[in-house]
């Protein structure tokens, strides 16, 4: 295995801060005279015939915040751009929060997400961080606007999606939407220095290991309105972009490297434990998290690779590469790397990044091919083009940061693993 795939080598360092100033420069051409995030083509090309989408936009935001503590040159623009078109083209004033996107034609999209007004808060959080100008009055309004529509403080959960006036809410009960608001409730507790925010995503883990732990560690994704898992929803429909049928290992790895930061955050250890015993648990079960999701779905079929989903027997069923599970498991194998010192997380690492570099990094037009197929040929059937560069940048920089703490303030403060 090459040194820059081996964690913490100074071949490795190298090799993610080049793939991390590749990603940031391709995406220069996102933000559109409104400030929204127009869908990237594979050449970093604006696609201006799409939808200009929230989520895309906060993450774009967030990542140039992140670009700007980095030195990335013309971030602050980038942010600021981002920032206008949370503040103007994508905020409904009329009904409150977020459209979910607009259209090429100035139409807005439908429905009201709880998925982009997370992502809403933690892009404001990082531009915060950052000092940009009407960035804590957004962070502030976003926070508790969320909390007003989206958080069901009986539950410690998420409601999932409203119609776009307020009135009517979705029976649907989502995961997914649950897994962003912890990110970005850890995120807010981190900028804002208020432990409710942590405390709030902690009610939310703590079901989700429940229901994991129920489930042989494969996480059930759906879920009616009264919380009862829907293990068939969308069987007809595996693929779905945001609500696949099954197991979604890529989710679970994602939850390990979430459950480390919060159980890390919440109960620190001293200088001689780096876990503490309220946080062993939490690490405990984020290992057997990932421990499943590795197993189900790494090199499953014959190919490299994970799947992207799998039955509730851990068998394949839509067998393409999206690009974010594996960026999610490069972050998370080397967080319980440097968390637990075990050397089958530095091979998992290794692993990772070698199938990154020899299939999934597009070294001819930039950034990374975000949908393969089973043989790792480019297919764009879920997600065509690369629209946004969130997964793969997080993946250039947790594994050099320290673990408690969500990743704009780490690389704001430096905040460098030892």
């Amino acid at each position: 295995m090459a040194d820059k795939y081996k964690i913490g080598t100074r071949e490795n360092r190298e090799f993610l801060e080049q793939t991390l100033e590749n990603l940031l420069q391709f995406g220069h051409r996102f933000p559109s005279p409104g400030g929204g995030s127009y869908w990237l083509g594979d050449d970093g090309t604006p696609w201006k015939d799409r939808p200009r989408e929230t989520w895309i936009t906060s993450r774009m935001t967030h990542v140039y915040s992140i670009g700007a503590f980095l030195g990335h040159k013309g971030s602050e623009e980038l942010v600021d751009a981002g920032l206008k078109g949370l503040q103007g083209e994508l905020r409904d004033r009329k009904n409150g929060g977020w459209y979910s996107g607009i259209t090429s034609e100035g139409e807005f999209l439908p429905l009201k997400q709880c998925y982009a007004h997370a992502f809403v808060i933690l892009a404001s959080t990082s531009a915060y961080l950052l000092g940009r100008p009407g960035a804590e009055e957004l962070m502030r309004e976003a926070a508790d606007f969320f909390l007003s529509r989206f958080w069901d403080e009986d539950r410690g959960l998420t409601f999932d999606t409203w119609n776009t006036e307020f009135t009517e809410l979705d029976s649907y009960r989502g995961i997914n939407a649950n897994m962003h608001t912890v990110e970005a409730f850890l995120a807010l507790a981190d900028a804002a220095d208020d432990e409710i925010w942590r405390q709030r995503a902690g009610r939310i883990i703590d079901h989700v290991r429940g229901w994991a732990e129920e489930n042989s560690w494969r996480i059930p994704e759906h879920f009616t309105s009264e919380w009862v898992p829907d293990l068939e929803c969308n069987k007809d429909r595996p693929a779905d972009p945001f609500k696949p049928y099954g197991a979604t290992p890529g989710h679970g790895i994602e939850w390990a490297r979430l459950i480390t930061q919060y159980a890390l955050s919440a109960y620190p250890g001293d200088q001689a434990q780096i876990v503490s015993e309220q946080a062993a648990p939490y690490i405990a079960d984020a290992e057997k998290l990932y421990r499943r999701a590795v197993s189900d779905a790494w090199n499953a079929d014959g190919a490299p690779g994970i799947v992207y989903t799998t039955d509730w027997e851990g068998q394949p069923v839509v067998h393409d590469r999206m690009h974010w599970t594996l960026a999610e498991a490069i972050n998370t194998s080397a967080v319980l790397y440097h968390v637990t010192k075990e050397t089958d997380y530095a091979e998992d690492y290794a692993g990772f990044l070698g199938y990154l570099d020899e299939t999934v990094m597009d070294h001819e037009n930039g950034s990374w091919f975000h949908q393969l197929d089973s043989r790792n040929q480019l297919l764009d059937t879920v997600w065509p083009g690369k629209s946004d560069l969130y997964h793969a940048v997080q993946s250039m920089l947790i594994p050099k940061y320290q673990a408690d703490t969500s990743i704009a303030k780490a690389v704001k403060n430096r905040l460098f693993l030892e």
